[in-house]
């Protein structure tokens, strides 16, 4: 059979049969994006999702609109929430300069992310991740936090930590990295007092006191801090006496668990946290030397060594100043780059050092936790550079852990600890002083038909999915007075959650 183009008898015989091929291709394009929308909506309802953030509760690590500045005296790039109202200047979370007016320029749009709406119908939800659900008390807003709690356990905080039944609740590798706050950088060293800050000095108070290196010599050790200061610390001896530097934090403040993204009112007489991190680059000029660094915590003495002939030492320093290893690596160091990477913590009741890609850790035990005479919120945990022989350390910066507040919540106190049942999760905003979370909801949460849910939970039903990707965060402006439509490729990032590696 022989198939011809219809003639115009056979239109009006077939009246579907269009004439003009232009409005057939048209009713084409329509079909398919209609299609197309019906899959994309799809695909929104059952698979991924993009939100914006709207609070800063989860900030730093997920930014509501907020301020991005920069410090006129150190250099130092923050950001202030614009989600509360705005009391008092911002303040520098490095050198603690009050920001003269006039230094916030443009609100900038809270973060923008990616939502896995379908991982927890295949899997069931990790500790650490940052997921997304309905606020039980009104489930027509979305909340975003991070999971603590899983059903059937008991939570507690204590001392900033997670205990689970019990047991500390550790971070996996790639969690604590996002969620370390520095507190000291050497790259970042604070100039002189500006005419802004003289202008200031009723206000400024004692953060205007001279800020000279953090670091200095202590008694008769030998590090040169002049020569090239502040860009690097040197140590050139030849006899292998060990050389000390003393950390003198540069504020009272330092180690207090603030956050610069708040409020200075939020920050207030807030504990000292010593889940401490030291990290610097080394640049080792012989073989016979080593680099160290010393963290104290609850009174007792920990150092993470480098040895530069090739070896990883974990010590506790005794009351009496002896030394006793806790565990030892011999490795080949990597210099090629003419130096190396060193990392030392003492985070979640366990020592980790690292030293390029070789890693060492300790579990601290019971005995090795609390020390009962010791006055923690008025005691700074005491922080060391060691070294001995030929050695020059640059980048050097120093980090505290996320704390989260509990003398204050109704539940998961110290005294007060918190079991869950089937199907019920806890959840806590990494901005812990500026979150409303589990562990301060008063109401009761509402379900359908008229079911209610306990305070201080999200059920299960109530979860909407994982959040995995930033894909959109202080974008550019072409100009002040248009919108931001550039992207800022530095800041698209993944939102790391719960996994089985260890820090």
């Amino acid at each position: 059979m022989k198939f011809q183009s219809p003639t115009e008898d056979q239109s009006i015989e077939y009246p579907h049969l269009r004439r003009s091929k232009t409005v057939e291709g048209a009713v084409n394009t329509l079909d398919w994006l209609l299609v197309a929308l019906i899959l994309a909506l799809v695909f929104r309802a059952f698979a991924v999702e993009a939100f914006q953030i709207p609070t800063g509760s989860m900030a730093e690590t997920l930014k509501g609109a907020h301020w991005h500045l920069r410090c006129l005296r150190c250099g130092k790039s923050y950001d202030f929430g614009g989600d509360s109202e705005v009391l008092l200047r911002p303040e520098c979370p490095m050198c603690k300069m009050i920001q003269p007016p006039g230094a916030v320029g443009v609100l900038a749009n809270g973060d923008r992310i990616f939502v896995n709406k379908c991982i927890y119908q295949f899997s069931e939800p990790k500790r650490w991740d940052v997921v997304v659900f309905k606020n039980p008390p009104n489930p027509q807003e979305n909340y975003i936090k991070r999971l603590i709690g899983l059903p059937g356990e008991q939570i507690e905080i204590r001392e900033g930590d997670i205990y689970i039944n019990g047991q500390i609740a550790r971070k996996p590798r790639k969690v604590q990295d996002q969620l370390w706050m520095c507190v000291y950088h050497q790259d970042y060293p604070p100039a002189e007092i500006s005419r802004f800050e003289a202008e200031d000095i009723e206000e400024q108070g004692s953060a205007l006191s001279a800020r000279k290196g953090a670091f200095e010599n202590e008694g008769s050790s030998r590090w040169d801090l002049s020569s090239e200061a502040p860009s690097a610390m040197l140590l050139n001896e030849e006899d292998p006496m060990e050389h000390r530097l003393v950390f003198m934090p540069p504020h009272s403040d330092t180690f207090r668990t603030t956050y610069a993204y708040n409020d200075r009112y939020a920050n207030m007489n807030k504990p000292i946290c010593s889940d401490l991190m030291i990290r610097f680059w080394i640049e080792p000029q012989t073989e016979a030397g080593m680099a160290a660094a010393l963290l104290e915590k609850d009174g007792i003495r920990y150092i993470g060594r480098f040895d530069f002939f090739g070896q990883l030492v974990l010590e506790r320093q005794t009351e009496e100043g002896n030394r006793q290893t806790l565990r030892k690596l011999s490795f080949r160091p990597d210099l090629a780059r003419g130096g190396i990477w060193f990392e030392f913590a003492n985070v979640d009741h366990r020592l980790v050092i690292r030293c390029g890609d070789y890693r060492l850790s300790y579990d601290l035990n019971p005995d090795d936790r609390r020390n009962p005479l010791q006055d923690l919120d008025r005691h700074n945990p005491e922080v060391k550079i060691l070294g001995s022989g030929k050695v020059r350390l640059r980048h050097v910066g120093l980090y505290r852990d996320i704390y989260y507040l509990s003398n204050d919540s109704l539940r998961a106190r110290p005294d007060k600890p918190f079991q869950l049942r089937p199907d019920e999760f806890f959840v806590c905003g990494d901005n812990s002083p500026n979150s409303f979370d589990s562990r301060q909801w008063p109401a009761t949460g509402v379900g359908n038909n008229q079911k209610q849910y306990r305070p201080g939970v999200v059920p299960r039903d109530f979860l909407m999915g994982k959040a995995f990707f930033v894909y959109w965060s202080d974008a550019f402006r072409p100009r002040e007075s248009m919108m931001p439509v550039i992207p800022n490729l530095e800041k698209l990032r993944v939102i790391c959650g719960g996994s089985d590696e260890m820090y």
